[in-house]
């Protein structure tokens, strides 16, 4: 589930980087389309002209995912969201959403509450205020939520260097410390590409 990736959103954290959080949910969406991971995106007030869609880098990523546009705050309360993840027929669900503290939490909670597992994905999300990110996150983990990073997940579906497929994750992996050296939050020096 991506939530609320959309300009105006963006403009109002205060947590983290609009460069940080791209990073992270930019390779979530590639990680969900490499490994077909079925993605539901949301956007909040686009058809009642208030907001724009969800940014281009991230639609870019995913072909063929339509965005479902609400009115409501909380996502889980549209029924044409809840049907797109219960279409899905998973129960762990990956989320990031901005801000953390509203359009993240308070589905992730809601969704807890109906039994999903909730994996929001720390480096994929932003606050409005490093506060209100932390203790958005601190509620979600009281409540169960099993907070990951996109490379964390990464590793998690790809396993095994060895395994078929692999070079589809060590695309992503270069292309993801590529940009994190190119926003200088990794020194060059320090990680060469991984293999072909």
């Amino acid at each position: 589930m991506l939530i609320d990736f959309q300009p105006g959103q963006y403009a109002t954290v205060g947590s983290v980087s609009r460069e940080e959080i791209d990073l992270g949910v930019v390779t979530l969406a590639k990680l969900a389309h490499t490994y077909d991971i079925p993605t539901v995106v949301s956007t909040v007030a686009v058809g009642m002209g208030v907001n724009a869609p969800t940014v281009p880098q991230i639609m870019n990523e995913l072909p063929g995912v339509d965005q479902i546009d609400r009115t409501g705050v909380n996502a889980w309360e549209d029924p044409e969201f809840r049907a797109a993840i219960e279409a899905t027929g998973r129960r762990k669900i990956i989320m990031a959403g901005l801000w953390t503290e509203v359009c993240l939490a308070f589905p992730a909670l809601d969704m807890i509450e109906a039994g999903y597992e909730i994996y929001p994905v720390a480096d994929a999300v932003g606050g409005v205020s490093q506060v209100t990110n932390d203790r958005a996150f601190d509620r979600m983990i009281q409540a169960g939520a099993h907070p990951t990073t996109a490379l964390a997940l990464g590793c998690e579906l790809m396993r095994n260097w060895a395994r078929p497929g692999t070079d589809d994750f060590r695309r992503i992996f270069n292309w993801y410390f590529h940009q994190q050296r190119s926003l200088g939050l990794l020194d060059a020096k320090i990680l060469p590409s991984v293999g072909r």
